[in-house]
């Protein structure tokens, strides 16, 4: 039997904003290591147009709402994906880094060439 899918039942605002948190922790560009090997995130991403640059993909501002939602940081942390210091910065823990939000495809685009 597969994993179910969004076991945390996260709403969509949380699912995608955990989505970019994920990516960004991707990038030592934008994320540092802890001694813990967990994403330390303190370089939230500004759009400029209606988009952003996100490591190898770019994100509509319209799916990152919630990076500047001290709620969903909130939400995040008590489910134990992170440990939020809004707005200063997010860890992401192991579990945040490997839960399957389903929504990679969906909101990171990429180039096709």
């Amino acid at each position: 039997m597969p994993p179910k899918r969004n076991p945390l039942k996260l709403n969509k605002l949380q699912l995608k904003t955990l989505t970019i948190f994920q990516q960004l922790a991707k990038s030592p560009e934008t994320s540092s290591r802890n001694e813990s090997n967990e994403a330390l995130l303190t370089s939230m991403p500004n759009p400029h147009g209606n988009h952003f640059h996100c490591g190898d993909a770019v994100v509509l501002a319209s799916d990152a709402t919630g990076l500047k939602n001290e709620a969903v940081w909130k939400a995040l942390e008590r489910k134990g994906l992170a440990r939020a210091m809004y707005p200063f910065g997010v860890t992401l823990t192991q579990d945040g880094e490997q839960y399957d939000t389903g929504l990679s495809d969906k909101i990171l685009h990429r180039a096709d060439h």
